[in-house]
């Protein structure tokens, strides 16, 4: 399954954010719960909507923006 069947953004959901699609659970929720130690099995255990490859797309869509961001240089 592609990043696209996923992961959705919709103006009339959370403001617009990056969501799993057919829910209202952020990218960045997701990516914040794995941040604060929550295992996989935590999360699919908490949101029984979601299935381990929407934590994975969570992950995938977070280091795509990353890549996608523009660097300045230190100090400047």
């Amino acid at each position: 399954m592609t990043l696209k069947e996923r992961i959705e953004i919709k103006t009339d959901v959370l403001g617009g954010k990056p969501v799993v699609r057919g829910t209202r659970l952020a990218v960045e929720f997701i990516v914040d719960l794995l941040a604060e130690g929550w295992t996989h099995e935590q999360i699919l255990r908490n949101y029984p909507g979601l299935q381990e490859e929407d934590i994975r797309a969570c992950l995938r869509y977070a280091g795509e923006m990353l890549r996608s961001e523009k660097l300045y240089p230190v100090g400047a």
